[in-house]
């Protein structure tokens, strides 16, 4: 099985850590002093407006591990700590323009842009604190542990006596009650579990208010000096409501993405790189992902996950072959449509088009299969199935040969008559000029395109 896992939102909205903070802080959440600054001398300044006892230097990119990472500058480490404020500008000198590699980032790095200079803080205790979304209970749910600070999938695992969960009505929200009760749970005591108590509700509000479908807390920590702060978080947006956020979403820093996916993403397109040889062009996350299975199952692997959706275009499916063909990997191009959300003939006239303007030049095989539903909520009209083939030989015979054996196992599960017209399917060369031609016999077809020398 091919070893993806996916949902139907491809795409999500990732906030620098200053962002997430600023939210926070706008919430009434309590968090550290910061600043931003995308220039030495500036991070200077902030470092010495901050005045604190200690200062934290934070290298901003959309990637975890910057702790341990390297910058093509020498340094080493993506975060560090300093009581002395002139340090930070030469610091602050050594991260900006330069790349930062970590864990999480590609081979070459992340260029850094910006700078967040926050006041350190001393933590006595750390816990963990989330609210989610939970398909289970219908809405809202926290999760808490008195074991902050690290991977909380490990906690559960070891001591999952240790993860404490209060499900939220969506119509009440947090009630006092259950916040004081979390509270506790995390180990806060005397004043503190008031404190905490409030700062859970504030982070609920701040759920809410954002179309949030997840605020991750880690740590929730507690200070020698008695207070309760909010030292990371992680916010996940539902991108279904971007029409009501739009200043959140005017947040996004697209620098950061695959090109290959922001541009997708222009057209609607839902748009993930892999790293195999054959191109998948499919509608709907379900028959994508599963299509990505077939290729793995028949010994090929995927080069992309692309989900056209419903109401796709003819210049949708043009823009989606030019993705594809521009990507150097791609030895071959599979397109598999059900028409339940497509008109087929749409999906048809795109391939054409993109054939004859982008000069194809790696094997393509088409199957289209369905109706396609119009007019009032009783009436359904079928179009014909279509399957287009093209057998050439002569480019990649490795990625050719996958498509060869999908193209069968998927003849064989189609209605009988194609199995019987099998021999119709053209030898073709997607260099030269070609016609559209269509085979028929009852509600079905066999789409092809013909070489016309």
């Amino acid at each position: 099985s091919a070893k993806i896992l996916l949902t139907e939102n491809l795409r999500w909205l990732n906030l620098q850590e200053y962002q997430s903070k600023k939210l926070m802080q706008e919430s009434g959440v309590t968090v550290q002093r910061f600043y931003v600054a995308d220039n030495a001398p500036d991070a200077l300044q902030a470092a010495k407006r901050l005045g604190a006892k200690e200062i934290v230097l934070k290298a901003q990119i959309l990637a975890g591990g910057r702790g341990k990472g390297v910058f093509d500058s020498g340094l080493k480490g993506g975060v560090h700590l300093t009581k002395d404020p002139s340090a930070v500008g030469e610091l602050a000198n050594r991260m900006l323009g330069y790349s930062l590699t970590t864990k999480q980032t590609p081979k070459e790095g992340v260029k850094v842009k910006t700078v967040m200079v926050a006041e350190a803080l001393d933590i006595t205790r750390e816990t963990y604190f989330a609210i989610l979304m939970d398909r289970a209970c219908n809405g809202p749910v926290m999760v808490g542990s008195p074991q902050g600070g690290m991977d909380i999938e490990e906690v559960a695992d070891k001591t999952p006596e240790l993860i404490f969960k209060e499900v939220i009505d969506i119509f009440e929200g947090v009630r006092d009650d259950q916040a004081l009760r979390m509270a506790a749970n995390l180990g806060f005591k005397g004043p503190l579990e008031r404190q905490a108590a409030d700062q859970i509700k504030r982070l609920y509000d701040l759920f809410l208010k954002v179309d949030a479908t997840q605020v991750e807390v880690n740590p929730l920590g507690e200070t020698p000096e008695g207070q309760v702060v909010c030292f990371d978080a992680k916010i996940n947006f539902d991108d279904n409501a971007e029409f009501r956020q739009k200043a959140v979403f005017a947040l996004d820093d697209m620098s950061e993405s695959d090109p290959t996916e922001t541009e997708a993403a222009k057209w609607d397109l839902k748009y993930i790189g892999l790293d195999g040889n054959i191109a998948c062009f499919v509608n709907g996350a379900g028959l994508a992902m599963a299509t990505c299975d077939i290729i793995d199952l028949h010994g090929g692997k995927p080069a992309n996950f692309l989900d056209l959706g419903g109401g796709v275009k003819e210049k949708q499916v043009y823009e989606a072959f030019k993705l594809l063909t521009a990507d150097p990997k791609v030895e071959a191009i599979l397109v598999n449509i059900f028409g339940g959300i497509v008109n087929c003939a749409i999906i048809a006239n795109g391939i054409t088009k993109a054939c004859r303007e982008l000069e194809l030049k790696v094997p393509l095989v088409v199957r289209l299969e369905g109706g396609y539903s119009t007019g009032g909520a009783t009436t359904t009209t079928l179009h014909p199935t279509y399957t287009l083939f093209d057998c050439s030989t002569h480019y990649h015979p490795r990625a050719l040969s996958v498509l060869d054996s999908i193209f069968l196992s998927l003849l064989f599960t189609s209605p009988p008559l194609l199995c019987h017209m099998h021999h119709f399917l053209h030898f073709l060369h997607l260099s030269t000029f070609y016609e559209l031609c269509v085979i028929s016999h009852g509600s079905h077809s066999i789409l092809f395109l013909n070489s016309v020398q």
